[in-house]
């Protein structure tokens, strides 16, 4: 929609039900610390860092980048099996660039999760609502750094599984804050 429909807008009092789409957080772990630790400048430079390569990465893969939410990142994916693709680069990438650069590197944690979703205009940008995004955003905190959580609706997604041949997964059950009992998680095990 956000690409085929640019100067649409979808009405922001009755929204746009979306049958399926695959919502991805990014979280900058010890974020805090690292603008105790740098200023606020050197941080935000390598917050700057982090936005730019996620960007790059999302896109690639057919996907956009929703907002940012001070150094956290929500991105959509039309396919399942892209924003696993995408999380999986964002982490080369993040890789490439901390091997690359001396100090302090960029620690990131990813998060998603799919199902329906709600997609309004809100203050002229194309936003989204619904348990959805909330659940992608709680499958997300329960990432530690460097890894990738999942949902089971995603792990079990058409084309994911041949994705993620190569990377051990292990499966866990968590509560999901907002969420009735415990949900099955996938960690992706990078390396």
């Amino acid at each position: 929609f956000r690409q085929l429909f640019r100067s649409e807008r979808v009405d922001e009092k009755e929204g746009l039900g979306i049958r399926q789409i695959t919502f991805l957080f990014t979280d900058l772990k010890g974020s805090t610390a690292m603008y105790e630790r740098l200023g606020d400048l050197n941080a935000y430079a390598l917050v700057r860092e982090h936005f730019a390569l996620v960007n790059a990465a999302v896109r690639q893969h057919s996907g956009a980048v929703v907002k940012t939410i001070g150094d956290a990142v929500m991105a959509v994916f039309s396919q399942p099996s892209d924003a696993i693709s995408a999380a999986l680069h964002i982490f080369e990438e993040i890789d490439r660039f901390n091997s690359d650069h001396d100090g302090p590197g960029i620690i990131l944690k990813i998060g998603a999760h799919c199902g329906p979703s709600i997609a309004v205009t809100l203050n002229d940008n194309l936003d989204y609502f619904g348990q959805t995004v909330n659940v992608a955003a709680r499958v997300q905190s329960l990432a530690e750094a460097g890894q990738i959580c999942i949902s089971e609706a995603l792990h079990s997604a058409p084309g994911v599984s041949e994705i993620l041949a190569g990377h051990r997964v292990v499966a866990f059950d968590a509560p999901l804050r907002g969420v009735e009992g415990d949900a099955t998680v996938y960690r992706i095990m990078r390396g």
